[in-house]
Formats: structure tokens, sequence, C-alpha cells
């Protein structure tokens, strides 16, 4: 008897131990974001002589079916989908909607480029430079944002530099809409918020005055502290017989402030009326902001990075990158959540219009089950003792042949 009989019975136990450690690894990643679950698959080892059929002159013969053991490799189900569940982090994000897309990662000592699904990113400053990387440290890809708010075209580190403060938004734009009274009044105030290039906000006040030997006509003027506002030329607004205004509609006014700067703001009247009764502002809408300093950053829809300040205003820091691959299911898994291209997987392609399947404060939940997992472990624990048991019974035989012999 050969020893070739041990052969079938140590490969399944080596084969059933390998798939044990595979389930394990699933189950005690079953709470790691973006982890893709694995699974032992197996094949029948052959012996080395063809089994002949038929005469030697006929040169006839079957392939290789004296089976001799088995053998395994694993699989990662790379392109299955997690749970996405809601998240508190400001720089979590999931991937919904598209198995075949991947964030972008970068080795910043080997330059190397890897692809995760595990979205739980966060800050680390590196010689003063704050980037923002995975949970592995690898920096994250994406497109940097230009002063206008646009962004790139080519992916690079994000890093999310931001201005600890910035300056008020200058007044460019008013539209007011009021009613002057028609009757009892000399003149008529309204205050209006304009700000300035240096300046958090004051108080314009827009002044009607009754042209005394005209009828239904005011002369309109400009008081503001800490400026001084000019029009063009003389305003003079006139309204018809019913209450509406005729001219003009709109003019620009220049303020010019204590500090030396100075912003032109075109003011829109078209809206005001002329009827019996109190002075009312009905709506007043201008474009300026106060300035702002820094609260937060996060990851916001589609994917853009943007910082929030005290004003309410964000500024675009960057926006993150999405790639696919012809056969993501064939990437090489480097863990259990990072991902390397080959040539079976093809290269990575960068998803146009990516951040419509991001979505921001979530993240993708590990792919593997409890439930599954322990059914496999229940078969593997079951085949593992069977081929024990092989092996128990090949080695008493022997035994016997030994003591025959002897």
């Amino acid at each position: 008897m050969a020893l070739s009989i041990f052969t079938p019975s140590v490969t399944g136990m080596d084969s059933q131990s390998h798939a044990l450690q595979t389930v394990s690894t699933n189950i005690a990643n079953i709470n790691t974001v973006g982890y893709k679950s694995s699974e032992t698959m197996f094949y029948t080892l052959l012996g080395s002589a063809p089994v002949v059929k038929g005469s030697a002159a006929s040169g006839l013969s079957s392939s290789r079916v004296d089976t001799n053991g088995v053998g395994y490799y694993d699989r990662t189900l790379v392109s299955s989908q997690g749970q996405v569940v809601s998240s508190s982090g400001n720089f979590d994000v999931a991937i919904n909607g598209n198995t075949n897309a991947f964030f972008t990662v970068r080795d910043s000592y080997s330059g190397e480029e890897y692809y995760t699904r595990a979205g739980n990113f966060r800050i680390q400053t590196s010689g003063g430079v704050p980037y923002l990387v995975a949970n592995n440290g690898m920096r994250v890809q994406g497109y940097i944002a230009n002063e206008d708010g646009s962004f790139g075209t080519s992916i690079e580190d994000i890093v999310l530099d931001y201005l600890e403060e910035i300056p008020a938004t200058p007044t460019t734009e008013v539209q007011i809409g009021a009613n002057v009274p028609a009757d009892g009044v000399e003149s008529s105030s309204y205050g209006i918020m304009v700000y300035g290039p240096n300046n958090n906000g004051a108080n314009m006040s827009m002044v009607f005055n009754k042209v005394a030997d005209k009828a239904n006509t005011w002369t309109l003027s400009f008081e503001m502290e800490g400026a001084t506002v000019t029009t063009v030329e003389p305003v003079e607004v006139l309204f018809s017989s019913d209450g509406k205004l005729l001219s003009p509609t709109d003019f620009n006014i220049n303020v010019a402030w204590a500090d030396g700067s100075s912003n032109t703001v075109s003011v829109n009247i078209e809206n005001m009326t002329q009827y019996a009764g109190s002075s009312g502002i009905t709506s007043i809408k201008q474009d300026g902001k106060e300035g702002g300093v820094f609260k937060s950053a996060s990851i916001g829809e589609g994917g853009i990075i943007s910082a929030l300040y005290s004003n309410g205003q964000t500024v675009n820091l960057a926006k993150l990158a999405l790639s696919s691959f012809a056969a993501p299911d064939n990437l090489t898994s480097i863990s259990g959540t990072l991902f390397e291209a080959n040539g079976a997987s093809g290269n990575a392609v960068l998803i146009d219009n990516g951040g419509d399947y991001l979505q921001p404060q979530a993240l993708e939940q590990s792919t593997a089950n409890v439930e599954t997992e322990f059914s496999k472990m229940v078969v593997i624990q079951r085949a593992y003792g069977m081929n024990s048991g092989a092996f128990t019974v090949a080695d008493e035989m022997l035994e016997v042949i030994r003591d025959l012999k002897s």
C-alpha cells in the first residue's frame, strides 16, 4: 500500500483548515466598513498517470481520472454591495447604487494607487499640510477646487486647506418693495443693510422727500453712518395717480466707506408703491454677506468637500473621484478593504458624474453575513472530521500491513 493513501485526507484537512480561516476572517470583519467577504473554492487534484483504454496498438487513452486529493483557492466578492447606514462623521461617505465604483487612495511612500469601498475618511496632517486620508493613512484622491469654486480635471491628493476667516461679500444689488404714504407726510425713510469690501454691514437709510410743486413726485437721497452714499445723478421718483411706480425702476449708487474702500450698488425699486396709509416694507433683498469664521468642513452632496463659515457661506475645497474597472471581481485583494488593479481587472477608469453615487454621512457596511458564515463553518467542521477519520483508517490499514510483514 503506497503512502499516497494519505494524500486525499491530508489535502482535505489542509483545504478545510484554510476554508475555516477564510470563514473566521469574514466573521472577524463583520463590522469592518467596506469589507468584502471572501469564500474558499475547491478543485480536484488528479493523478500523474492517465488510464489507458483499448489495446496498445490503438493508442487511445482517457483523461486523468485517478483523483488524488483536493486543492483550494480564494475569491473575493468585490462587486457585492454592503448595506449603507447613516453615520455622524463629517468625512464619512458611502458609494451607493453602483457596485463597480471605488475610491482611489495613494500610498505617499511608494506612490502606488489602490482602490477601496471604505469611506470612513479623516484628516491627517503631514508636514503641516492637512490631507484627507483613508483609515490606513493612504491619501484620498480627488479634484481640487479652483478659486471660482469649479474643480480641476486631474486627480491628486486632497488637501483641506481652508481660510480661518473669510472677508465680507460687498453688496452689489438691492431690491426693495415698500409703500410711500400718499398723504400726511413730507418724507419717508427705509432702512437697508449694506455690506462693504471690509465691512460687516451698516444700515443705509433710503429717504423719500416730497417735491412741493410736483404731484406724486419724490426726491431720493441716502444717509449712512460711517460711509458716504452718492447717486450718479439726482434721483426723482414719479408715481401715477393710482399709486404705481412710473420711473425710475432702478439706478446705481456708490458707497464710499471710511476705510477708503467702496462698492457700487444697483438699486431696484420697481415694487415701490404710493398708496394711502403707513410706510411699510414688504420685501428687501441684497446679495452682500458679512465676513465669517471657519466652523467645520465636511463631505456633502456629489462628493464635494466644503468649508462652512459662521455667516452661512460655504467654500468648495475638493471633490472625490471614483474609478471603475472592466472586471472588478478580478481585482487583487491587498486587504479586506483595499484592492489593486491587474491585467485581469483592467486599468482604472474615472467615472464621469461619480458624485451621483455618493451618499454623505453614511458608510457601506461589511458584506459578511453571520448566518451564512456559521452555516459554512458547520459544513467545514464536518468535512474536516471526515477527512481526519479517513486519515486514521489509512493509518490503521498501514499498521496491519506492517504487522503482517513482521
